[in-house]
């Protein structure tokens, strides 16, 4: 059995929750995250003020597989959340499956 851990957009995790149901897994944990990658957050503007968001609000699910079906795991979930082609080198998700 491995953990394969992902960290997505929360817009995203439906699209994740889906793909992994229709590959057999029948159960996740879900936790609200917060972090940053390569984009080190973003600008708001609020009411006339500008703010910068340092940390940007994650997901991070957690699934239990068979060893076999570790790299398939990763490999669905990890195409179905990015978005290609409309952040180049941001929307690549984070994905550990530990050993």
């Amino acid at each position: 059995m491995k953990l394969v851990t992902a960290v997505v957009k929360p817009h995203k995790l439906d699209d994740v929750r889906a793909a992994l149901e229709t590959f057999g897994v029948t159960g996740m944990t879900v936790t609200e995250a917060s972090g940053y990658g390569r984009q080190k957050g973003h600008t708001e503007v609020y009411r006339g003020a500008e703010y910068e968001v340092d940390l940007v609000p994650k997901v991070r699910l957690e699934v239990v597989v068979e060893d076999g079906d570790s790299a398939e795991v990763v490999d669905d979930a990890a195409l179905c959340s990015t978005e290609p082609g409309k952040y180049p080198n941001t929307s690549v998700p984070s994905l550990v499956a530990l050993w």
